[in-house]
This record gives structure tokens, C-alpha cells and sequence, in this order.
């Protein structure tokens, strides 16, 4: 045990570390296993090694572990690979309940030095992380969780020529691809319909395919998988020759079978290849449909939106057919009319404050704000009150002004007491219409902030920047409004030096920059358009704190002076 007793990580040649040093302390030789059992930490000798920084309380590392567990499992067969927990749990019953899951060894939870002394040498800033080091100690990556989360066990024995290998294959097969190189994998060369039979890869060769990636316990995705369903069925109905195959990313059966919104195919629930496809093709978002034309090659990396606008008309999908929507779509936009994008069949109201159904059409001519937000989102809840200082703002000047909140809220509850604080008007709660507005304005994510000329056309989808940035004065937020307030701000600078030393932060000269958003490091009030900045410290003054000694300086008894201006004192 002399080995270890200065407990410090010693290294052989400079860069191979150890095991016995790396692992043990002055009274420990030894690793556990979930059971209790007690293994010698010079059994690993020739072995690869995994060191896996987690904890029970991580909702990512959770997440991660079934994947590691799942490769784990199938190299154990190869007895040279060994994986080790280095737990950041807090309490002991923390540690044994997760622990309870992995099938490999552990640091003991009572050995907290030990564990914390392992954080330094392989850079641990966060978790989970998976160390890769050889059979000589010697680390072979530190970004392990990308490379189970990427490879799989195909990533074996996880050298740089391994990795370099797999990458140059998948290169390969994107230069190749054809709907066999996407969908046939090692050990499967077919799909599956609702009722479990397989279908050949091959019946798809010359066919449109969309590769539906789906989860039905997100709603979008839910939502979106009927509509996909209706065009799917007209163009059966039409002799099409196109297929839909599933990705599903749900976790159980039930939920599965729910996403088979028609008789389409779809890969086995779980199937190795699904987190596969949606590394290759960058998935982002869902629902995502990525079509394959019939050479096999990509036509386009995601067809939702056109899909569930436009329906079967999006058909073919080909480069010729977009353009074609998107001269549709600007058509559309030109004849743009508040009652165009707010009325739904029978759904031609809002709601006012007092729960009143307020006409759509008693709204045409006014500037509206579509107010895409919801209480659950913390940005969300910090911008509405500064929102609402506006509207009050606006509406005093300007009656012919509203706002209408468009909830993500997950109940009628949760709606409610959000609304209950909002002064305007609101869409009620789950309305179908929605659904519809956050695909027409591409809403990715809240809060946003859409902003409608008395027209009805868009004037802009960053209407929230605008009212952070200038509140009230960014009204009615048209390209002119927003050139005025330009030359207001060009013209408030006038004078002011570009540079300037102040005694406050003699480091470095301040120079005179444009921000959004800041707090004077002099008065500690806050700040906006204007500062006198030293980036590299990240130090503002306001440019009244940073002239007021200059002013003083230039002025004459009597006289107050403000850049190239001086004003007889009131």
C-alpha cells in the first residue's frame, strides 16, 4: 500500500497514469461492486478503463448512464474493459440507490478524498463526464459521454485511429447515402409496420421516403403526427409512390404505437440506430420530417413546416417545389390581414380581462403585439412585467394599440394565475389556433414578441428585443420608428470624446460604446444605449457619471455645460 500513501496521482514516462496511485488510498487497495464485494485494484492490470464522473442528483448524467450500462454490457464479453463510478453524490443513500443500477465498480462513497482528488488531473467542470484511458494508464480522451453518446461499443477500443476511423466512414457514407446506408444497420435490414412485420429496406429503394422523427409525449410532435397522417393517406390515395418511416424517440410501447398516426413503417422502438440518425442528420428539433428522394440522397433536412402548411401541395419536396412555396408564402404574406392570421373557422374572438369575447374584427386597424409566452418559462416571467410596464405606456398615448398573450401554459390553472397579472387581452387557453400561429411565425422559442401593423402584415418578430432595448419609445417598432430612434441616439453623442481616461479605473481608457444593458460601476443605477466601457474589465460609466468632472471643468459659474452645449443654470 506504500504506493499510494502520499495519495497523490502519479503518472509512469509523464502522461500514463497509474492505476494503483489513481485509485487507492493510504488504507484502501480495493474497489466495490453494487453488492458489497470487494475487488483488488491490481486485477485491472491490462484492462481498459472508463473513469465515470456522475451523480444520482444529475438529471443528464440519468439520462446518460442506461447508454454507458448498454455498451458496458456488450463489451463485458471481451474481459478488458471495466468502467468506474466516481461518484459527486452528497449523502451515502444517494450514492447506493444509484449505484444499485450499474454493473460495474466504484471509488467507495466513504472515500471522498479519493473521489475529489481525481477532479483536477482529468479536468472535471462538469458532469457526466467519462474519462477513456488505455491498458497502460494512458488517457485516450476525456470526452467519453460524446463518444458512447455518438458510437455506441462500435466506438471499441475508443483509440483517436478508432474514432478517426468511424468518422471517415460516416464522411463516406454521407458521399454514398442511399436509404439503405441510412436505415440497414449491422445486425437488422428492415423496418417494421404497427403490428410488428418486417418490411425489407430494399421495397423502399425508388421511393420518396420521409424520415419522421417523433416523440408523441412532446405536443408539437403529437400534434403534427395527424396532419402528417392525412397527407400521408391522400397520397397513397393518389398512387404516390412515397413511405414515412418512424423514428421514434419515445421511451415505452404504448407511447410508440401512438405515433403510427397511419400505417406507415418505422424503426423498432429503441433501435440503436434511432439517437444514430438524429446525430446524422443534426436533428434540432421536432417534429422534424427529412425527405430522401428516390436516389437515396437528402432533398430536404426538414419538411414539418411545408408539410403541415401546405399539405399534399409540398409534394415532391424537390428544391423546384419550395421555391414554388415560398412565392406562395410571400403571396400570402402581401395579402396578410389580422383577421387572416387570428380567425379559425368558428374561433373569430379573444379574450378580454373580464373573460368577454372580444371580436377579431374590432381589432382591425390596430398595431397588436402577439405575445407568445407561458409560466413555467423563467425568461418569460421576467420580461412580462417589464412588458406590461410598456403596454400602459403605449396605451396612453395610443388606444389603437393591443396585446394578445398566446400561452404555452401546460393547464387552465397555471394559465389563469398567469394571466390574472396581464393587463390585455389573451387567446383562451389550449385554443387550436395556437398551434397554427407558432408555425406561421416560426416560433422556436419564448418568450416572443410578434408585432402586427394596422394592416394586419408583420412588422416584426422582434418586437421583444425592441421593447428591452427602447420600451415604450420603440412604438409603433416600424423600420422608421426604429430610424428615428437611430438618429435620437447618434445625435445624443454629438460632442462626447471617443476616449476618455477617468480616475475611477485608471487602468485603461474608456471608450464610448453602444449598450443595451448595463450598471454604472460609479452610481450603480442602471444604464442603456450609451456607455463609457473598458471591455477587457468589463467597467461602465454612464456617460453623465463619466462628463459630469469634465463639464464642471469647462463650465463657468452660473453655467451648466453638456457636450458642445452650455445652458445658463436654472
Amino acid at each position: 500500500m506504500a504506493d499510494a500513501a502520499n495519495n497523490v496521482v502519479e503518472t509512469i514516462n509523464g502522461d500514463c497514469h497509474d492505476f494503483k496511485s489513481l485509485l487507492s488510498s493510504s488504507d484502501r487497495d480495493f474497489l466495490v461492486r453494487n453488492n458489497g464485494d470487494q475487488v483488488k485494484i491490481d486485477s485491472l492490470k491490462g484492462k481498459k478503463l472508463g473513469l465515470y464522473f456522475s451523480a444520482s442528483w444529475c438529471g443528464p448524467c440519468r439520462r446518460f448512464t442506461p447508454n454507458l450500462i448498454e455498451v458496458y454490457t456488450e463489451l463485458s464479453t471481451k474481459g478488458d474493459f471495466e468502467v468506474i463510478f466516481v461518484s459527486a453524490d452528497e449523502d451515502e443513500e444517494s450514492f447506493n440507490g444509484y449505484f444499485s443500477k450499474m454493473p460495474w465498480l466504484a471509488i467507495p462513497f466513504s472515500d471522498s478524498e479519493a473521489r475529489k482528488r481525481l477532479d483536477e488531473p482529468f479536468s472535471v467542470m462538469g458532469i457526466p463526464h467519462l474519462v477513456l484511458l488505455d491498458e497502460n494508464g494512458k488517457v485516450l480522451t476525456e470526452e467519453g459521454v460524446e463518444i458512447i453518446r455518438e458510437y455506441g461499443e462500435e466506438g471499441y477500443p475508443f483509440t483517436p485511429e478508432k474514432i478517426q476511423e468511424l468518422k471517415d466512414l460516416e464522411e463516406k457514407a454521407k458521399k454514398e447515402q442511399s436509404i439503405k446506408t441510412i436505415l440497414v444497420s449491422r445486425s437488422r435490414d428492415f423496418v417494421v409496420t404497427s403490428d410488428g412485420s418486417k418490411v425489407p429496406v430494399s421495397e423502399l429503394e425508388g421511393k420518396t421516403v420521409g424520415i419522421y422523427f417523433s416523440a408523441s409525449s412532446i405536443k408539437p410532435s403529437a400534434d403534427f403526427t395527424q396532419k402528417l397522417a392525412e397527407v400521408y393517406s391522400k397520397l397513397k390515395e393518389n398512387g404516390e409512390k412515397f413511405e414515412v418511416v418512424m423514428i421514434s424517440l419515445d421511451d415505452d410501447e404504448e407511447s410508440f404505437r401512438q405515433s403510427f398516426g397511419a400505417p406507415w413503417l418505422a424503426l423498432p422502438l429503441k433501435d440503436k440506430s434511432c439517437e444514430k440518425l438524429a446525430r446524422y442528420f443534426e436533428l434540432l428539433t421536432l417534429p422534424t420530417v427529412v425527405i430522401i428522394g428516390p436516389d437515396g440522397k437528402t432533398l430536404h433536412p426538414n419538411a414539418a413546416d411545408a408539410i403541415d402548411e401546405h399539405g399534399i401541395v409540398a409534394y415532391p419536396f424537390t428544391p423546384e417545389k419550395f421555391a414554388e412555396l415560398k412565392e406562395i408564402e410571400k403571396a400570402s404574406e402581401a395579402a396578410q390581414t389580422l383577421e387572416s392570421v387570428l380567425v379559425s373557422g368558428g374561433l373569430d374572438f379573444v379574450l378580454g380581462k373580464d373573460g368577454a369575447k372580444v371580436k377579431v374584427a374590432d381589432l382591425v386597424g390596430k398595431t397588436i403585439l402577439l405575445y407568445f409566452s407561458a409560466h413555467w418559462c423563467p425568461p418569460c416571467r421576467a420580461f412580462t412585467p417589464s412588458l406590461v410596464e410598456v403596454y400602459k405606456k403605449i396605451k396612453e398615448k395610443d388606444d389603437a394599440f393591443e396585446v394578445i398573450f398566446i400561452s404555452s401554459d401546460r393547464d387552465q390553472a397555471s394559465f389563469d394565475e398567469y394571466y390574472s397579472g396581464m393587463p390585455w387581452l389573451a387567446l383562451p387557453f389550449n385554443d387550436a389556433r395556437k398551434s397554427s400561429l407558432s408555425r406561421k411565425f416560426k416560433v422556436q422559442g419564448i418568450p416572443m414578441l410578434i408585432a402586427l401593423g394596422p394592416t394586419g402584415k408583420t412588422i416584426t418578430k422582434e418586437a421583444r428585443s425592441l421593447v428591452m432595448g427602447h420600451g415604450a419609445d420603440a412604438y409603433p417598432f416600424t423600420e422608421e420608428r426604429l430610424k428615428e430612434i437611430e438618429a435620437q441616439i447618434e445625435e445624443m453623442a454629438k460632442g462626447w470624446p471617443e476616449k476618455l481616461k477617468d480616475e475611477r479605473h485608471e487602468e485603461h481608457e474608456l471608450v464610448l460604446t453602444r449598450r443595451s444593458n448595463y450598471v454604472c460601476d460609479a452610481c450603480k443605477e442602471n444604464g442603456q444605449v450609451w456607455s463609457f466601457y473598458c471591455e477587457e474589465c468589463d467597467f461602465d460609466l454612464h456617460p453623465k457619471c463619466a462628463l459630469e468632472k469634465e463639464t464642471k471643468a469647462d463650465a463657468k459659474e452660473g453655467w451648466v455645460c453638456d457636450g458642445e452645449v452650455c445652458t445658463r443654470a436654472s
